[in-house]
């Protein structure tokens, strides 16, 4: 099957409409039709800013990202993103063709 693979890099504890935007865009992709999404928090990050952070046990939480994984059409993944830009979430993104299949099958 091919599709697009989206990849999102979302401060875990940045909130929309109540929700933590990472829960809200799990919603959001489920609404939109697209079959399936992981949510996965990071051990440790830099980003454009060079710092870096790493998960303690004592540290604060919410200095590492949660990254939103889905793999479904391009139509779909378009319209996620629409939303995003709709609701002026300024989020890093990848974004790429390719092919999901299983490794057996019944």
């Amino acid at each position: 099957m091919q599709g697009i693979y989206l990849k999102l890099f979302v401060p875990e504890q940045l909130r929309l409409h109540g929700d933590l935007l990472y829960e809200w865009i799990l919603k959001q992709a489920e609404a939109i039709g697209i079959s399936g999404g992981s949510a996965i928090r990071a051990m440790a990050s830099f980003g454009r800013h060079g710092r870096l952070h790493e998960q303690y046990f004592f540290e604060l939480a919410g200095e590492l990202p949660v990254i939103l994984e889905f793999f479904a059409s391009d139509e779909a993944v378009n319209q996620l993103l629409a939303l995003l830009e709709a609701e002026n979430s300024s989020l890093f993104y990848i974004k790429f063709h390719a092919e999901a299949g299983l490794t057996k099958t019944h």
